[in-house]
């Protein structure tokens, strides 16, 4: 390991809450009433500092195609045609560093044809063997940059989590470079893991839509459930409010996964990505992915119940629609559109909820896939098993009213951002 420079170390924390001062935050703008500026991501504020949080260190990346600058330049393209940073490796998540593959798959190792740098595959690795790539690579310090849709199930925080255990285990240092939650940070909402269904599409108990940055969550699973934390440092971006969905960032949008392709899928994805524990399509395969939702056999029935529940802020239109890969490829399935015509009121989990719940009345062919993966995806057994029992909505989400309370609690210490 190279010598690192003690009057840097010095002036840094090296984990929880303190770590997030490791860059300060720029002064808010004098007059609130003048148009705001553009969120600076903690990338762009790492290069502004001239990498020197990164002096004299072996770095290696982990990101995916997110990892952009504000003019959609790769931050790993960036970096390694910067001398002042020692760049000699990638990590690659699931969809892969370049993104060429689809959900449930990665690209292998490879040599990146661009940089020449070796591509280390992090897809469904954790622990030792994980860490046993960040060793094998030479780093010695591991960064993350890779954008967030804002759910529980979206594998890249746990991506995060298990390259935290894994560089504890390797004895790296780690540095998270943070972007907006694109649905915003107002509010964690849905239930909350139990820890009996820990999946990679859940390692631990956080809401269904958590309502944090990947700052901060990386704070709290370093100070919650990490069993020994990591060196940690986090650099935060300025400009980004709590109540900010992505347009209001000024940045541009790279579809996180091939079926996010904007932040309106990425505004609907934690309620209605339960479809993928149904032998419904949630729309993959469409030019509408989880805003399209249907089966052979579905109705205007379906339509007409969902907006009979008025939940806040969205309307429902009977849809068909022909996948084009996925459930249903080539054939045509009738279902519904989500419309959302008031982001501020709707809410994404009760709204998958309602849409189960009427899925489930109105359409007698509706099942659960036979593997319980909606167990998987809530975090428990109690949200199918409500519904099967006819609970409606209202007694649904009810239900995880006292855990969700819990989390709020613990999440409110971890937070960044007003």
């Amino acid at each position: 390991m190279r010598p690192r420079k003690l009057s840097r170390r010095n002036l840094l924390a090296t984990g929880g809450a303190l770590a997030a001062t490791a860059v300060p935050a720029a002064p808010a703008a004098a007059d609130p009433g003048r148009a705001r500026a553009r969120v600076r991501t903690g990338f762009e504020r790492l290069a502004a500092d001239g990498y020197a949080l990164l002096a004299g260190e072996r770095v290696g990346v982990v990101t995916n195609p997110t990892g952009i600058t504000p003019d959609a330049r790769h931050l790993v393209d960036v970096m390694h045609a910067d001398e002042r940073v020692d760049l000699v490796a990638v990590f690659g998540p699931e969809h892969g560093f370049r993104g060429t593959a689809q959900a449930g798959s990665s690209e292998g190792r490879y040599d990146d044809p661009a940089t020449g740098l070796p591509v280390y595959d992090t897809y469904l690795k954790s622990g030792q063997p994980l860490a046993d790539v960040f060793t094998a690579s030479g780093v010695d310090t591991v960064v993350f940059d890779i954008q967030d849709a804002g759910a529980r199930f979206y594998t890249y925080i746990w991506t995060l989590y298990d390259c935290m255990v894994a560089a504890e285990l390797a004895g790296k240092r780690f540095v998270v470079l943070d972007r907006p939650n694109p649905v915003s940070g107002r509010a964690a909402l849905g239930p909350v893991l139990d820890r009996a269904f820990a999946t990679f599409v859940g390692r631990e108990p956080i809401a269904q839509a958590h309502g944090m940055t990947v700052a901060e969550l990386a704070l709290l699973f370093n100070a919650e459930f990490l069993a020994r934390p990591v060196e940690l440092e986090t650099v935060r971006m300025t400009g980004w409010r709590r109540a900010d969905f992505f347009d209001a960032t000024g940045l541009p949008w790279v579809p996180p996964s091939p079926n996010m392709p904007t932040p309106e899928t990425a505004l609907v994805y934690s309620g209605t990505c339960l479809f993928e524990g149904t032998n419904l399509s949630e729309g993959r395969g469409t030019t509408r992915p989880f805003e399209l939702l249907g089966a052979e056999g579905v109705d205007r029935r379906w339509a007409e119940a969902a907006n009979a529940l008025e939940l806040p802020g969205v309307r429902f239109r009977e849809a068909y629609f022909a996948p084009t890969f996925s459930k249903f490829q080539g054939r045509t399935v009738g279902g519904v559109q989500l419309h959302v015509h008031d982001r501020e009121a709707f809410d994404p989990v009760r709204t998958g909820i309602g849409l189960l719940v009427t899925a489930r009345r109105s359409w007698s062919g509706f099942t659960w896939r036979a593997d319980r993966w909606i167990d998987k995806l809530t975090g428990s057994a109690r949200v199918r098993t409500l519904i099967d029992a006819g609970a409606d909505t209202d007694e649904v989400t009810g239900a995880w009213a006292a855990d969700l309370a819990a989390f709020r609690a613990v999440r409110r210490e971890h937070l960044l951002y007003r």
